[in-house]
Order: structure tokens, then sequence, then C-alpha cells
């Protein structure tokens, strides 16, 4: 009985039970006015009928005995009969059945008629609160298929109107988290491809003109050779952007899933510095590790490796020839922490809360290689797997990035 939840429909029901109230205390009252009438018109009925027999001449023990009997041996029929009063008699033609019936159709049609009346006004009521309620309802609705979620329906109760518009909002509550997501969709995308285009229209542009010049060009080798290696330069660059883009797009759009295994920290740091030996040799820089090497981490070995090198290379970037880059990892209770310091420029302060934007470029690394990709990256990849990229900075004093993740038990 959940209808007895809301609050209408228990005042719908005490109305009712108010009324049945009221037409039961009527049809009371009714059958004590109605015995009282049915008395009084017998008592005046054998009044004048006692009057008349002694205006006769009849003794009075003789018509006190005939006014006390309760049974007929069927002569007093027969001679009713004879006078013409029978069951078939009309009403009207027995004066004293004709005022009790009269009196009797009056108070019944009249109680009734005030009882219908109670009776309807009370629905017409009770209707027109709900129809408001429908309406109000539809109102809200029509609200949420338009896009509108600030209203909501009206629900005090727990009644089965109550959980029905408690079910619809759930339903509008779905749509507009469907739709917000749709919407951040469509803005994830439409960001990605201005990302996309922005920074593939630089090296288009200098492969166009290195074109040009090696077309103008077709008799000078010199030339050739200086420009196509430019050109060499400038398509690596842009399938490394390209490549990174796709990557920091499905890593956004919760399209990869990392296979996490147990593996050393000295495997990833050895994997993702094997391929920048080379170039911090030809800079001038070293690098340098330390730590337990039977040390393991939870992680999927390629993507993390990726993070470590990318945030390797952005120490690269940003140290200066003689400087040094130092990897070092620690396990604790309940932290794996590997740690990439360096000696270079460091990070100014206005710079610090945006490196992990993407392409974000600060005026200081303006003059250095990137696209401003490979952090971004690394705390995509990081935050992907479980972990935390942080970073502590002081400008002129070098940078220290560091990778943390929760031990599993």
């Amino acid at each position: 009985m959940s209808f007895w939840r809301e609050k209408q429909s228990r005042h719908f029901c005490y109305g009712l039970i108010l009324l049945s109230t009221l037409l039961l205390g009527w049809s009371w009252l009714l059958c004590m006015g109605q015995t009282q009438a049915a008395k009084e018109m017998l008592l005046s009925h054998d009044s004048a009928m006692v009057g008349a027999l002694l205006k006769q001449g009849v003794p009075p023990d003789v018509i006190a005995s005939a006014v006390g009997s309760t049974q007929d041996d069927g002569a007093g029929k027969s001679l009713l009969r004879q006078l013409g009063y029978t069951e078939q008699t009309a009403s009207h033609y027995l004066p004293a059945v004709s005022g009790f019936a009269g009196a009797t159709f009056q108070f019944v049609l009249s109680g009734t008629f005030i009882f219908i009346l109670l009776l309807l006004a009370f629905c017409w009521l009770f209707l027109i609160r709900r129809e408001r309620l429908y309406r109000q309802a539809l109102q809200v609705i029509g609200g949420f298929s338009e896009g509108d979620f600030t209203a909501h329906l009206p629900r005090s109760d727990e009644g089965t109107l109550s959980r029905l518009f408690a079910a619809v909002e759930s339903l509008a509550s779905a749509l507009q988290a469907k739709g917000e997501t749709e919407y951040k969709v469509k803005e994830f995308l439409k960001s990605t491809i201005s990302d996309i285009s922005h920074q593939l229209k630089t090296p288009l542009t200098a492969l166009t003109m290195y074109n040009e010049i090696i077309w103008e060009e077709p008799d000078n080798p010199a030339i050739i050779t200086e420009f196509s290696r430019k050109t060499k330069a400038a398509l690596s660059r842009m399938e490394q952007l390209i490549q990174s883009l796709l990557k920091i797009t499905r890593l956004d759009a919760g399209s990869i899933a990392f296979e996490k295994a147990p593996r050393r920290i000295s495997e990833i740091i050895a994997q993702a510095v094997e391929e920048l030996t080379t170039r911090a040799g030809s800079e001038d820089k070293k690098i340098s590790v330390s730590g337990q090497p039977e040390e393991e981490l939870s992680c999927d070995l390629q993507w993390t490796r990726e993070a470590v090198g990318n945030i390797i290379k952005n120490a690269l970037d940003h140290t200066a020839p003689g400087g040094h880059i130092h990897i070092s990892w620690e396990r604790s209770q309940a932290m794996v922490r590997i740690a990439i310091a360096d000696d270079g420029t460091g990070i100014a302060p206005e710079d610090l809360h945006h490196i992990f934007k993407r392409f974000y470029r600060s005026k200081q690394a303006k003059d250095t290689q990137g696209a401003g990709l490979g952090l971004a990256l690394a705390k995509a990849i990081i935050e992907g797997q479980g972990g935390v990229l942080s970073v502590q900075s002081m400008q002129n004093a070098g940078t220290t990035f560091t990778i943390s993740f929760l031990t599993e038990l």
C-alpha cells in the first residue's frame, strides 16, 4: 500500500472515510426520525379511530381490547378489503401513509442529494489538485526534453507517484550526464584537432619552403643536401608530434588498457636511458643511476619506460653542457618513488603549475627543442596506472620530478 505514503492519496482516503462516517450518521438519524414519525402516524391513526368508535357508542373496554390486539383472524382484513383498503391501494388514498411517505421521501432525497454534492465536490477538488500536479510535472519533463535540468519534479512523499517522479528524475540525470559527456567528447575532439592542426602548421610550412628551395636549385648539390637534411628533420619532428598526440589522445579517451606486471625498476630506467645516452654524451651531459637493483614496481613496462624517458628528455632539454641528471628510486612501507633530478635552469614559479599542460611552453623554454607534449604524456601515463607525478624546482637551482606509486599489499 505504497499509495498511502502519498499525502494527496492519504487526504483523499481521509475524506472518503469522513464522508462515509457522515453517511452512517445521517442514516442513523434517518432511522431514528422515521421510527418516531411512524410511531406518531400510528398514534394519530389509532386516536382518530378510537374517537370515531366512541362517538358510535362502542364501549371503551371493547375499544381498548381492539387497539391492543396484535392478531387478525382474517375478518378484519376482509372488511378492510370491502372498504377498498388493500396492499394495492395508492398511498395518497391513505392520508396517514401519504404524510409519512412524503416526509420520508423528502428527508431521504435531500440527504442523498447533499451527500452526492459533498462527494462530487471532494472528488473534484482532489482531481483539480492532481491535475495541477500533473501539469507541473509535464512542464518540468518538457524542460528535461529541451535540455533544462534546473527544475525538479514535485515530490515530498514516498508514494507510488513520488517514486515515479523520482525514477523520471533519475532518467533525466542520466540523460544530463550523457549529454555532458557527449559535449566533453566533442570539445575534446575539437581541441585535439585544433592542437594537431596548429602544431603541424609550422613543420608543414617549413617542408613547403624547403621543397621550393630544392626545386629552384636542382643543380646545387650543397643546397639539396642541406635542405634534404632539414626536410628529414622536419618529417621526423612531425612523426614524433603525431605519435605523441595520438598517444595522449588515446590516454585521455581511456582507450588504453595498461598491462601491469611486476618489473624491476632498474630495468625500466635502463631501457628509458638507453636511447638517450648517445644524446647526453654528444651534449656533454651526464646521466647517473642509483637504487636497489632488486626493487620492483607493478606497472606496464613499455608505457612506464616512455613516461620516464620523456621526463629525462625534458631534463636534457633544460640542462646546460656539463650538467648532471641523476635518477634514483626507493621503497617505503607505503610508497615506491622514482626521482629524476637535474641541475639545470629550473622552472619559474609562475610556470610551475602549468608545465603538465599540453603544448605549454614557458618564456625561458622558447629556444629549447620539443613541442610541449612530453610532460603531459608522462603525467597521463603515470596517473593512468594509479600513480602520481609531482615536481619541485627552484629557478637556476635544478628540478626534481618524482613518480610515486602505492605499494601493493
